[in-house]
């Protein structure tokens, strides 16, 4: 998914312009030919990745366009450019489709997985925020049967990431691979550098917030 610009979007609509220039970027991101692949995997489109995702689990659950896109508090027009490959998906408004669908993030950009796989560093489908310069790759999802999704960020400071609450029971942890950020739940988020580690309520609202440039950080998201 193509990064937002810098001003925040809403929710409602789908981002469109790159980030301002901030450094060096470590995620992947869409272009002609598709995001670059895992080690053993195919170039993958994240866009229709998750046009495909949408429409199953929207085709699962049973819902009409017009009530998802109701459940999730986005338009229905946007909700129809994401099925159809044509929309723009940022963190948030996946998150939202998410909990709508009563599924994990994970759900709606995971691609199909060879038995061994390998990401390196700049691969990967990386997802970005309307709010700030925030990524996030989906590095592991939860394996039939299991509740732990794994997932690498890259954030560059100036805004602050705010996450509305996951599902509920949904926990959240978090270290540093290198940067500093301030993170956790938004009336009492802590600071943390390399190495540190954090866990919190996934359930309650939270944020993300690098202090220094090229932030990067390993997010695991349990479920019960």
């Amino acid at each position: 998914m193509t990064p937002p610009g810098k001003a925040p979007q809403s929710r409602r609509t789908a981002a469109a312009d790159p980030p301002a220039d901030t450094g060096p970027r470590r995620t992947a991101t869409a272009g002609n030919g598709g995001t670059p692949a895992p080690h053993g995997m195919a170039a993958v489109d994240p866009v229709a990745v998750v046009a495909l995702s949408i429409r199953r689990e929207r085709t699962r659950t049973g819902l009409s366009l017009t009530e998802l896109a109701k459940r999730a508090g986005i338009a229905k027009s946007t909700l129809s450019q994401l099925e159809s490959g044509t929309g723009n998906p940022s963190i948030e408004t996946l998150w939202a489709l998410a909990v709508a669908l009563g599924v994990p993030f994970s759900r709606l950009v995971d691609p199909p997985r060879p038995d061994v796989l390998v990401v390196r560093v700049g691969e990967g489908t990386a997802t970005y925020s309307e709010q700030a310069n925030y990524a996030v790759t989906l590095l592991a999802s939860s394996a039939p049967g299991t509740r732990q999704d794994i997932y690498r960020i890259v954030a560059q400071p100036g805004e602050r990431h705010t996450s509305a609450p996951h599902m509920p029971g949904t926990t959240e942890h978090v270290v540093i691979s290198s940067g500093r950020a301030l993170l956790g739940p938004t009336g009492a988020p802590v600071e943390l550098g390399p190495g540190d580690y954090a866990v919190y309520p996934g359930d309650a609202p939270h944020a993300f917030e690098a202090l220094e440039p090229d932030t990067v950080a390993v997010l695991i998201s349990e479920y019960l």
